[in-house]
């Protein structure tokens, strides 16, 4: 896999995490808060991982 479409994948991943926060804000969430919560965690590791393995990905 070309590391362009890597980058372009992440960056789509990336693009939806608004939709997570959005979703973490509203308030009759439940016991679903507690899932969504652990995969912002779980999405924000693997973006910095991800910034640590291509450095070079925020520059473009």
């Amino acid at each position: 896999m070309d590391a362009q479409i890597i980058r372009e994948r992440v960056a789509v991943i990336e693009s939806k995490r608004d939709a997570l926060v959005q979703l973490l804000e509203k308030p009759d969430l439940g016991p679903l808060r507690i899932d969504v919560n652990q995969a912002l965690e779980e999405m924000d590791d693997l973006l910095d991982e991800f910034k640590r393995t291509f450095p070079d990905s925020e520059n473009q």
